[in-house]
């Protein structure tokens, strides 16, 4: 089955910092710590969307070498129905989607991908923006950048070209 997602460029270091300082942010001090933030960062609502699709659809997608059940098969269309829907918010209001992306992300990883070796929601953020940040690295620090080097991550991602990625 062709992938779903088209082919895009992961984000670069700075944009995985911007959007997990918010995330962060958010978690640890609530609304009032990112209050502007969004209107000060016109891209927030960008990276936080990308993050999202990162992070939920890593979690919900169908992986193509697992036998289709109808328990992964719901789960799938959970994860796309959310992922439209955050789409939707991001294109239609960027200002108000970026908080409400971001409160999305943070419930999921409480609720669907709690983190057994970080119990606390922080640290499990933490933890993916590592993961992250290594795949930002591995594409955008070469010369030319356009070398792009196989990254596993926890979160079963792997770059097999610029611009692709694809569950393992």
């Amino acid at each position: 089955m062709p992938d779903l997602i088209p082919p895009r460029t992961p984000l670069t270091p700075e944009q995985v910092e911007l959007g997990f300082d918010y995330l962060l942010a958010l978690q640890t001090g609530g609304g009032g710590a990112v209050d502007g933030r969004a209107e000060a960062e016109p891209e927030l609502a960008f990276v936080l969307l990308r993050l999202a699709e990162d992070i939920v659809g890593s979690a919900t997608a169908v992986d193509g070498e697992a036998e289709l059940s109808a328990d992964s098969s719901a789960l799938d269309e959970v994860g796309c129905a959310l992922l439209s829907a955050l789409r939707d918010w991001a294109r239609d209001s960027p200002v108000t989607a970026a908080p409400g992306i971001a409160r999305n992300i943070i419930r999921f990883t409480v609720n669907v991908i709690p983190d057994p070796e970080h119990p606390d929601t922080a640290d499990t953020l933490e933890a993916m923006r590592d993961e992250h940040l290594v795949l930002a690295y591995a594409v955008h620090s070469a010369p030319g950048a356009h070398r792009v080097h196989p990254v596993r991550t926890a979160m079963r991602t792997t770059v097999h070209s610029v611009g692709v990625l694809r569950r393992a």
